[in-house]
């Protein structure tokens, strides 16, 4: 069983930073892909981006492209995403993912995961 903590968030104007964190039970170079996902209220759960531990590639959806980078520490066992640049359409709830993974493409669907967070809100407002 994996357990994933999350911790971040919170409100910050347009334009502003944040970063999220994703704190996991264990962490393995290997054979795991982490993903971010969001849901804003009325709109169905998102993919932001995605990590495969596999050989380390990425995605991001085309909306957060050059704003957002997803990234692991091992030595702490800790997924983020950074978020610079962010904009009102943003805001949501922030969740983050795992999955035993061995591929070199990481997955994009929510459906393909195994492990969540606990969700955290992420408002950008002025």
């Amino acid at each position: 069983q994996l357990h994933l903590v999350q911790s971040g968030g919170g409100l910050v104007q347009p334009g502003g930073s944040l970063r999220l964190s994703c704190a996991a039970s264990r962490f393995t170079l290997d054979h795991y892909a982490y993903g971010w996902f969001r849901q804003a209220p009325g709109k169905e759960r998102e993919g932001v981006s995605c990590i495969s531990s596999y050989d380390g590639s990425t995605y991001y959806t085309d909306s957060v492209k050059g704003r957002f980078t997803i990234s692991r520490d091992n030595a702490k066992n800790t997924l983020y995403l950074q978020m610079n640049s962010l904009k009102p359409e943003d805001t949501a709830v922030y969740y983050c993912a795992a999955v035993r993974w061995y591929s070199n493409s990481c997955p994009q669907r929510g459906t393909q995961y195994d492990y969540w967070g606990q969700g955290t809100q992420v408002t950008v407002s002025s």
